[in-house]
């Protein structure tokens, strides 16, 4: 399963509106020695993204699920607010951003990467 987004998944993401606002959810499963992995990332990571006006709005472990299927619960749960999806596309395609992200791809084994809109 991908765990980054590809040019075509980019090129769709702003398509749907390039200024406006997200908040990002990360669902994330870690690889064995991924949690310790994924926190070197999110120090890479903050950097970036707060020179786009970007900021980490939650980032926690998951606990067992109340509602669950067998196996759907995520180890992490990362929320990132992004002023526009163009931020977050500019922020990725970084060549300094870009030089970290083996620390994401190394720390997990599936993930989804959704953006969110407010509602009311």
């Amino acid at each position: 399963m991908a765990v980054n987004p590809s040019g075509a998944d980019m090129k769709a993401f702003l398509a749907a509106g390039p200024d406006q606002p997200i908040v990002m959810l990360n669902l994330l499963r870690f690889a064995p020695g991924g949690a310790e992995r994924y926190d070197a990332y999110l120090a890479h990571f903050r950097p970036f993204a707060e020179k786009v006006g970007a900021s980490v709005v939650y980032f926690g472990h998951g606990a067992d699920p109340v509602v669950a299927e067998h196996g759907q619960g995520w180890d992490a749960v990362l929320l990132v607010s992004y002023p526009s999806r163009r931020a977050f596309s500019d922020m990725v395609r970084d060549p300094g951003y870009q030089e970290g992200t083996h620390l994401r791809t190394e720390a997990l084994v599936e993930a989804v990467l959704q953006p969110t809109v407010p509602r009311g």
